[in-house]
Parts: C-alpha cells; structure tokens; sequence
C-alpha cells in the first residue's frame, strides 16, 4: 500500500464509470478515501456498496458537474465526512464529435459545460477549502486533443486546450498555499466516451479506432496514483499517454 496515498481523500468526478471508476478502484485499494461523484446515481451507489464490502472508505453523491451547487456539495459532503480535501480529481468529460458544418450547438454547449465548466466549479468548490488546509492537490483531465487538434475534434479540442490552460494558470496561482496541480492527457483508453458522439457516421468511426487501439482504463488510474503517490514537494504537472500502437 502506497504510504502517500493512504489515508488521503480524493474527491472523483464522472466516477461511475470508465476512467473514473477505475480510479476509484484503484485509489481505494491503495487506502485512500475515496468521495465519488456521477449523475448516474444507482451505478454509483453500487460502486461504493462493492468498495465497502472491500474494507474501503468510499461516499456516493449524485453530482452533475454542470450544477455548480451539486459540485459544491460533493465537495462538502467530503469534508463533512472526513475533515479535509486532499485530491480533487476533476474527470467528468463527453466527445460528441462532429464536423463544425453540420453545426451540432447543443453538442458544442454540452461540451463546453462538462468538459471546461465542470472543471472550473470542481476548482472553485475544492480550492477555498484547500487554501485553509495550505495543501491539496488538483488533478484535471485533458487529453491528447488538447495537444493536438484532429478533424470532426475541433470543439473538444477546444475543450481540451482550455483545460490544460486552465491548469497552467491554476499551477502559478496556488503555489503561496502548498497546493500541487496534474493534468493528465489520455489518449485511446476503453470508455463510454465515444459513445457520446451523436451523429451515427462519426461514432461508428469512433469506436472502430478505439476497438482497434484502446488499452484499459487501469492506464489512466495509474497515471493519477502515480502523480498523488509523489512526496509534497514534487509537483507532477503533465502527464502525456497513448497506447503504444496509437498515431494521433
């Protein structure tokens, strides 16, 4: 069991699946509290029922990250139950797809709400309690889009980007209250995320390349215990992966 990681609590958004779940999964082994957030709130539930069958901390609550109050009370409910907020893990994220032509708004205002708003009420919830502790750690995720922009990917790149600039700026800011700041970029790794494209063509291209690159989410929750398992005065603050086969 991993010394830095024991006994943290780690709040995880879009927790009920996919690269979240594994994190908790994983986060949760190694000893951690984990205070897991998702809209699906039954898959959730079962989660932390299994977790604690397990021997492990972990606190379900139904959060939709583009409600800034439910992302507040994810984060309460944390420090409620637990005194403190060691790691938001701010993951919550969708990829509709689409060429900008066929003008798919809704899409673009979904993905700009989960995937850039939602990381901003995840720091402006965590981020007053962690000034006051004078520790914590934020974990935002990007991807490999936010590095480089691919066709029908121009919002979600977009998305993408603003995260890791975000970040960036976070990282310079905190830095008089201890505060340690990782984003995280994934390439191909086995979730529902293509299946949140909604145009048919475009998600069955999707799943192809993913069916023929994808590794395991564990690669992701790895990623994340790796940055949290580093003594407090290292600051990881990009990680960068892909499958091995992958291209883009």
């Amino acid at each position: 069991m991993n010394q830095h990681i024991q006994g943290k609590v780690i709040v995880i958004t879009g927790a009920s699946s996919g690269l979240g779940e594994a994190t908790a999964r994983l986060l949760a082994a190694e000893g951690a509290r984990v205070v897991l957030g998702a809209r699906r709130a039954d898959r959730l539930q079962a989660l932390v029922a299994e977790l604690a069958q397990q021997g492990h901390e972990a606190i379900a609550v139904g959060t939709d990250v583009t409600d800034r109050a439910q992302v507040q009370k994810l984060v309460d409910t944390a420090v409620q139950s637990y005194g403190r907020i060691d790691v938001m893990l701010n993951n919550a994220g969708l990829m509709p797809h689409s060429p900008l032509e066929r003008l798919k708004v809704e899409d673009w205002d979904r993905m700009i709400d989960v995937n850039l708003r939602g990381v901003l009420y995840g720091i402006a919830a965590a981020l007053p309690q962690m000034q006051r502790q004078k520790a914590g750690h934020f974990i935002n995720v990007s991807s490999v889009a936010g590095h480089k922009v691919g066709v029908n990917g121009a919002v979600y790149s977009a998305t993408k980007h603003a995260v890791r600039a975000l970040s960036e700026g976070l990282r310079q800011e905190v830095k008089p209250w201890n505060i340690r700041t990782t984003v995280v970029s994934p390439g191909a790794v086995a979730t529902e995320l293509p299946g949140s494209a909604t145009e048919p063509d475009i998600a069955q291209g999707l799943q192809d390349f993913y069916d023929a690159h994808a590794i395991s989410a564990d690669s992701f929750a790895r990623c994340v215990a790796f940055a949290i398992s580093q003594p407090d005065d290292m600051d990881v603050n990009e990680i960068l992966f892909r499958p091995t086969r992958q291209v883009y």
